[in-house]
């Protein structure tokens, strides 16, 4: 049960966001960018942006973003999809890129202690072929979910159980990207 009264049934964030639309509005509009649009100069996909997203909300144990994000990467992903779960639960075994897999390094770092984020992880990022953009982008993406996931916890938006509200919800991102929904 959430810890304010939000008056409504929608679950994670988006509860929030029919809350207080005025702050949920640049909060989306950075999701899209984040893991829409990125930076000119970066090479992540956005099954890879989304993935991302799921592996910071995995060490962060926010079940809701964790959950949707990994649908969504999954959506993203198409018939390579088993790749996000083998990525959540191990991603030094997972069948990734190098690239993605020192990106994921950067974006624990963040997630733990920014301060962390050394010369030494950049330069084993850039080796693997990661641009400055994808660089930027990650670290971004590692902040930004820990702010949301925060935000979702702090609150104690609903997390639904059911796998297949993840699986919709995967669909709906992957497809629409980070709308603002409609008022209940």
């Amino acid at each position: 049960m959430p810890h304010i009264q939000l008056n409504n049934d929608a679950p994670g964030i988006r509860s929030l966001v029919l809350f207080r639309p005025d702050t949920g509005k640049p909060l989306y509009e950075l999701a899209q960018a984040l893991l829409r649009a990125g930076s000119p100069d970066s090479t992540l996909s956005d099954a890879e942006r989304e993935l991302i997203a799921a592996y910071i909300s995995s060490l962060n144990c926010t079940a809701f973003c964790m959950n949707s994000h990994a649908a969504a990467s999954r959506y993203l992903f198409g018939e390579q999809a088993t790749v996000v779960d083998q990525t959540l639960r191990n991603p030094e075994t997972a069948p990734i890129s190098p690239r993605l897999r020192a990106l994921l390094t950067i974006a624990e770092r963040v997630t733990a202690d920014a301060r962390t984020v050394s010369d030494e992880v950049v330069a084993a990022a850039r080796a693997e072929g990661a641009t400055d953009g994808d660089i930027h982008d990650t670290v971004l993406i590692a902040a930004s979910f820990s702010m949301y996931n925060r935000y979702v916890d702090g609150l104690a938006t609903l997390t639904p159980e059911d796998p297949a509200a993840y699986t919709a919800m995967g669909e709906r991102m992957g497809t629409l990207g980070y709308a603002l929904p409609k008022s209940n």
